[in-house]
């Protein structure tokens, strides 16, 4: 198997092939992967999800993932669950409303009372309503997932990784050439180039259904305690599809967002590090040409809302970064998996859900490639 891209769509498509007794090179255009795969959350988020496929995808890969990490420790995985926080009776009501539905106990919903909330997350010590927890989220290191999945493929001794190689043309059935003019020839192409959508990707599919979404993060010092749960908070209910209903409509209608999230598009995800940092963010742009720097304004809103639920200032942000992922304009679709040439897929457009949905997509290649 010949897969293109090192990302976290790209690895575990080489996962799922090495586990099955295949030979994998595994071709990467950086020196190791820089791109949505790194600047992330490191969440395997199964709680917002849209029902049917997505969903399915989500507690797919949360079981994948669980299993992986257990022969990979330095993953980094923890089934730590999330707590979407409530700040105000309209968004309290739409927790209600998703713990009471048909789909609460999959996706692990409870709704909690302040008290009980401080109790799971001791941290969050500012004014709260409430919260909904999800105990099926869990999360991962993403700066070194990548890594660590790789190092354990090496093992095998059934995988090799080149790195410093583009990708620019096919030479044939199932082979490409890269920017060396060496051919990988195998018995087929995966490509999983992630944002990387110009070159041979345009080329083999010019109207690819797919768009590029930019999003601003940042990483902070360590926090200094324990940070239990991921944490979100009510703007996430804007956001996730999970959540569509009447009591979204009149939380939108009454309370809507301000200038500054609104014209961000953005929620708080809040993730700690396993340096005890906290990983925060985050904005969402769509429309190319993307700004080539970052704005102030959208940390200067998330530390405040930090402070708000921590109810103690937000440590001082030590990094801070830009990103860019590849999203399917059909948002029923997960994915966006093509035959593109003879012996050639291309696999793209998971969005953000890349990190959690990565296990169950690449699986999904397999079996429908006929991977035995």
């Amino acid at each position: 198997m010949i897969i293109v891209g090192a990302g976290v769509l790209g690895t575990m498509h080489a996962w799922q092939a090495v586990s099955r007794g295949h030979e994998v090179v595994h071709i990467e255009r950086e020196d190791a992967a820089r791109g949505a795969s790194v600047r992330n959350f490191g969440l395997v988020w199964v709680g917002g999800r849209a029902p049917g496929a997505e969903l399915a995808a989500a507690q797919r890969s949360r079981v994948l993932w669980e299993e992986i990490a257990e022969r990979v420790p330095a993953l980094g995985f923890r089934p730590s669950g999330s707590l979407t926080v409530a700040a105000t009776e309209r968004e309290l009501a739409v927790a209600e409303a998703a713990a009471r539905s048909p789909e609460a106990a999959e996706r692990g919903y409870e709704l909690l009372g302040p008290d009980r909330v401080r109790e799971v997350n001791p941290a969050l010590r500012g004014d709260l309503l409430g919260a909904l927890w999800c105990r099926r989220d869990a999360q991962v290191e993403p700066r070194t997932a990548q890594a660590a999945l790789q190092a354990e493929l090496a093992r095998s001794g059934r995988y090799t990784l080149l790195t410093g190689r583009e990708v620019r043309d096919l030479a044939g059935p199932a082979a490409v050439r890269d920017d060396r003019g060496e051919v990988h020839r195998g018995d087929t192409v995966v490509l999983c180039t992630g944002a990387w959508l110009g070159g041979l990707v345009r080329e083999l599919v010019p109207d690819l259904p797919v768009r590029r979404v930019r999003l601003q993060m940042a990483q902070t010092a360590p926090l200094g305690e324990a940070l239990t749960t991921s944490v979100a908070d009510g703007d996430s209910f804007r956001y996730y599809p999970a959540y569509r209903g009447p009591e979204l409509d009149a939380l939108n209608a009454a309370q809507p967002q301000g200038p500054v999230p609104a014209g961000h598009a953005m929620q708080l995800l809040m993730v700690q590090r396993a340096d005890g940092s906290l990983t925060i963010g985050d904005t969402h742009e769509y429309d190319a040409p993307f700004s080539f720097d970052t704005s102030e304004d959208p940390y200067d809103h998330l530390a405040g809302v930090v402070t708000r639920l921590l109810g103690r200032p937000m440590p001082p942000i030590r990094r801070r970064w830009a990103g860019v992922y590849a999203q399917c304009l059909d948002p029923a679709a997960v994915v966006d998996r093509a035959a593109v040439a003879d012996g050639v897929h291309l696999v793209t457009g998971p969005g953000g859900r890349g990190m959690t949905c990565s296990p169950a997509i690449a699986e999904t290649t397999a079996e429908e490639l006929g991977w035995s």
